[in-house]
Order: C-alpha cells, then sequence, then structure tokens
C-alpha cells in the first residue's frame, strides 16, 4: 500500500444505506421478523460499536449513515426491542446445543456462536436497551456520523405524485427530527431512484442533498468525481462511483465472495448456524470446506489493503485528469451487507477507515465533501435508479404492473377521502391511519421482491393485506361509520410508526408546521 503523503490525494465518502420493511407482527424468517433480528444483531450492533470506537477517539465525519425512518421506528419499538432480546436468546441455546455435537468444526461454530451471542445480548441490554436512538443521537450530535433521513416508508419515489412524495418526505424527516433532536440535511434517496422535478420537492423540505447511482450522471455528461447541483436548484447531487463500489459488492463477484469468508448459504440444518467457507464459487454446499476465523481475518487484511489501493488509483487518475484538482469517490451500499450478508464485513468496514487516512485519502462524509469544493456545476437529471438496467424496471415493469396499478387507485382512494372532508378539520384518528397505511403499502419492497423473486408470494401477500386493510378504512370513514376509529385503532395495533403522522399535512400541504409537531 502506498504511503501517506502530506495532501490528500482525494477525498472518499462512504454512505450505508439502513433500511428493512416494517416487519414486526408479521411472521418469520426468511422474510419477517427473523430477518430484522438477525441484521440487528449481525449488522447493526457491530456497525455502531465500531462508530462508538472512533467517536471515542474523536474522529469526525467518518462515515454518511442513511436510516429509513420505518426500520427506526423498529428499532425503538418496545415489542421489537422485547422480541429480538428473545431471539437472541434463543440464538445462545441453539448455539450451546451445537457446541455438544460429534464433529469438531461444528463444535467449534457452537463456541463461537455462543460467545458471540453472549455479546449480542450484553449490548441489547446495555448500551441498546432504550433502542436506536439514544445509540445513534451522540453520534450525530459529535459529528461521528452524518446521517441521511428519507422517506417514511422507503417508497420508489419516480413512481408518486408530487403531492404524496411530498408528504411521505416530511413525514420521515419529522420522525428523524423527533427521534434524534435533529433534522437532516440530506436523504437517502430509495432505490437511488429519480425522476426530473424531485429536486425542487426536496428543495421545499429543507432537503440538501441526495445519492444517485453513477450512470444517473454519466448518461448526461456529468461525472462521479465531484457533486453537482440539480437543475436550476441549489440541491446537491452525489453519485457512486461503481467502478469502485463494484470491487466490494456486484450482481457478479466482490470480496463476500472469496473463499476464505463464511459462506451464506450454507446451512448446518438442525442448528441454523453457518459451518463452512465460500471455498469455491463452483463448490456444492454438501463439499464446502470448514470455517476458519484466523485465515479469515487474513482475508479482510488484504481485501481491506486492496480496496485501500483501488481507492488511491482510482483518486490519483482523477486527479491526473483534472490538472492535478483531488476528486471524489463515493461508494455506497445496504449497511445490512457488513455483517448479516458478509460475515466479516464489519472487520473489513473497521479496517478500510482506519487505512485510507494513513494512505493519504481525505475520508469524510458528503456534508464534508461539499464543505470541502467537492461540487461542480449544475446537471439537468435524467430518470434513473440503481436497479438492473438502471432504470425503473424492478419497480414498473411487466412483473409488477398490477401492483403499480394498485398503488395508484390506493394513493386516489386516500386523497379523495381526505379531499371529501371540508377544511380546517380536527385531527382525526382514522384518517391518520387510512394514510398510515397506505404509505406501508407503498414500500418499494413488495415490487422488489416480486421483481427479483425473492419471496415474491410474500411480499404479494403483504402488498395485498396492506391494501385491503386501507380500502376497508377508506369504506368506513366514507359511510361516516362509528366503527372507522375502533378499526382505526386495531390496525394501529400492529402497524405502530409514525404517531406524529397528521393526515391533514397530505390534505392540506400549506398546513403551518407547528399544528403537527
Amino acid at each position: 500500500m502506498t504511503a501517506r503523503t502530506d495532501e490528500p490525494v482525494g477525498t472518499f465518502c462512504l454512505v450505508l444505506h439502513t433500511h428493512l420493511p416494517w416487519l414486526a407482527h408479521h411472521g418469520t424468517w426468511p422474510v419477517g421478523e427473523e430477518w430484522l433480528y438477525q441484521a440487528w444483531a449481525t449488522s447493526y450492533l457491530p456497525v455502531l460499536d465500531l462508530l462508538h470506537r472512533f467517536a471515542d477517539e474523536g474522529r469526525e465525519d467518518v462515515l454518511t449513515l442513511g436510516m429509513t425512518p420505518v426500520l427506526a421506528a423498529q428499532l425503538d419499538d418496545p415489542y421489537c426491542l422485547r422480541e429480538v432480546r428473545t431471539w437472541a436468546g434463543f440464538w445462545q441455546a441453539r448455539a450451546e446445543g451445537l457446541a455438544h455435537r460429534d464433529e469438531d468444526h461444528l463444535r467449534e461454530t457452537g463456541s463461537r456462536e455462543f460467545r458471540a451471542s453472549q455479546r449480542a445480548l450484553a449490548e441489547l441490554e446495555g448500551r441498546w436497551s432504550g433502542g436506536l436512538s439514544p445509540v445513534l443521537r451522540p453520534l450525530v450530535d459529535q459529528g461521528t456520523v452524518e446521517l441521511l433521513g428519507g422517506p417514511a416508508t422507503h417508497p420508489f419515489q419516480p413512481l408518486l405524485d408530487d403531492r404524496w412524495t411530498s408528504f411521505s418526505l416530511r413525514t420521515g424527516l419529522d420522525d428523524a427530527a423527533l427521534r434524534l433532536g435533529s433534522r437532516p440535511g440530506g436523504i437517502w434517496a430509495p432505490e437511488c431512484g429519480y425522476r426530473p422535478g424531485l429536486e425542487h420537492l426536496y428543495a421545499a423540505a429543507g432537503v440538501e442533498r441526495f445519492l444517485v447511482d453513477g450512470p444517473t450522471v454519466l448518461g448526461v455528461g456529468g461525472s462521479t468525481a465531484e457533486a453537482a447541483t440539480v437543475g436550476s436548484s441549489d440541491v446537491v447531487a452525489f453519485a457512486r462511483d461503481l467502478e469502485v463500489t463494484y470491487r466490494v459488492w456486484s450482481p457478479k463477484k466482490g470480496y463476500p465472495g472469496g473463499r476464505w469468508y463464511r459462506d451464506f448459504h450454507t446451512f448446518d440444518h438442525p442448528s441454523g448456524f453457518r459451518p463452512a467457507r465460500v471455498t469455491s464459487t463452483t463448490t456444492p454446499s454438501h463439499e464446502k470446506a470448514p470455517y476458519d476465523p484466523d485465515r479469515a481475518r487474513l482475508a479482510v487484511e488484504e481485501d481491506a489493503a486492496d480496496f485501500v489501493e483501488v481507492v488511491r488509483r482510482r483518486l490519483a487518475d482523477i486527479a491526473a485528469q483534472r490538472d492535478g484538482r483531488p476528486g471524489l469517490v463515493v461508494a455506497a451500499y445496504d449497511t445490512e451487507l457488513f455483517g448479516h450478508w458478509w460475515h466479516e464485513g464489519p472487520q473489513w468496514l473497521e479496517r478500510v477507515l482506519r487505512l485510507l487516512p494513513e494512505a493519504g485519502v481525505r475520508v469524510t462524509t458528503l456534508r464534508g465533501a461539499v464543505e470541502a469544493g467537492h461540487v461542480g456545476g449544475a446537471l439537468d437529471l435524467e430518470a434513473g435508479s440503481w436497479g438492473s438496467g438502471k432504470d425503473w424496471r424492478v419497480w414498473d415493469g411487466e412483473a409488477v404492473a398490477d401492483l403499480v396499478d394498485d398503488n395508484a387507485l390506493l394513493r386516489q382512494r386516500v386523497l379523495k377521502v381526505l379531499d371529501a372532508e371540508s377544511r380546517p378539520y380536527a385531527r382525526d384518528a382514522a384518517r391518520d391511519q387510512l394514510v398510515r397505511s397506505a404509505l406501508l403499502a407503498l414500500s418499494s419492497d413488495w415490487a422488489f421482491m416480486v421483481t427479483k423473486d425473492s419471496a415474491a408470494g410474500y411480499a404479494r401477500d403483504r402488498h395485498r393485506r396492506h391494501h385491503l386493510q386501507t380500502h376497508e378504512l377508506a369504506t368506513l370513514i366514507e359511510r361516516g361509520s362509528p366503527d372507522a376509529v375502533r378499526h382505526a385503532v386495531e390496525m394501529r395495533s400492529a402497524d405502530r410508526p409514525f404517531g406524529h403522522l397528521d393526515a391533514r399535512r397530505l390534505a392540506d400541504p400549506d398546513l403551518p408546521h407547528e399544528w403537527v409537531v
């Protein structure tokens, strides 16, 4: 690895996007609460722990963290907090059982998992006993991380009309302000989805910066080596550098597929644990070699050093193309990659964040990149996403045409119900729940899972249930039924996020903010 120089060769921004659909009370693995608790224990705990270590060292602007509001609600929810501790207790019991198996490598796996479960339980009963907000807020207040907010339930914004887009975004930003005491200045645009005009809705909501995928910028003659203001607005768009990002994780390859890392897809089915290493991409699961944590740690060191050199070379090339002016590299990933999908991911992440400054690379946040001057001229962006084809096909393709139509009809129905009421009117629990239920129905996850055939049946069921419940409540409200509020309260007991949500702000976007929060 190249030694550090006096002047930074350029700037690197790491953006993590933390997202899960609302899963509480909705079943077990592979698509329900088990998924939430696995990601919580194996990704959120270690990633937030390493960020607290950086905070204890006085480090600022370590990375940018996108937190989907609906997930933040789950990680603060008393039901989820109780259930994740119960889940971790079962994790410990399963590990103890595996530690008494006959095979040496299974006993070793059981011992490792037992120790890991003990650490997780200690964190959940200690630092995390009050949920996410008390863990995350000090990192934001101290400037260790830059927080990105987002629309409430992670909808694919390009398919929404302006009224719903603005309402969902404001609801999500209000939620972050209530939980953490400060309103994010930037957002993670779900799925990096963009359509022309969104920047004006962002500016109206107080959003100063957001993320798109590389091709969205490159396709209009821009560069990933600097941010750009969008259209006639002052809102800044950052683009993922795929040449660097795909070194870690791509549709076809990346470090997590290395032969020494723990294999995600191979299970000891009686215990549910993963005792094997990748070995090779062609090795059948039953022939994969036992996992060796010592050799995996060496692979982490090798791959972290390689990534740092990739970043440095990329920045050096950018500077050479810009007559010596330092440039920018933005890499963005789902947080769940680090720990859940890639067991060694948190170790790798910490090593990279420590090695980059030693190699002469400035590490900062998107906010820090703006302050360092990495913003060029204006660009008129075209539609895009980070999905297959870098267009919208995952969320509005033929496989999900019925879901798209359902969502459009639902949005129209809800607005019709709200617009039928003469204003001004008092806040109403039934209408609030109507809008809350509709937002959950509009999550981008359902279309993604159907298009990718990843638990598609579950996704369609969730989509159908949210729509049926919303239409049933809409009918009760339209009829003036006294059962509307009772039905809304019953729905609210299962779908609890966004208690601050006020349907009047969807009915009347100009409603004064102080009426709501």
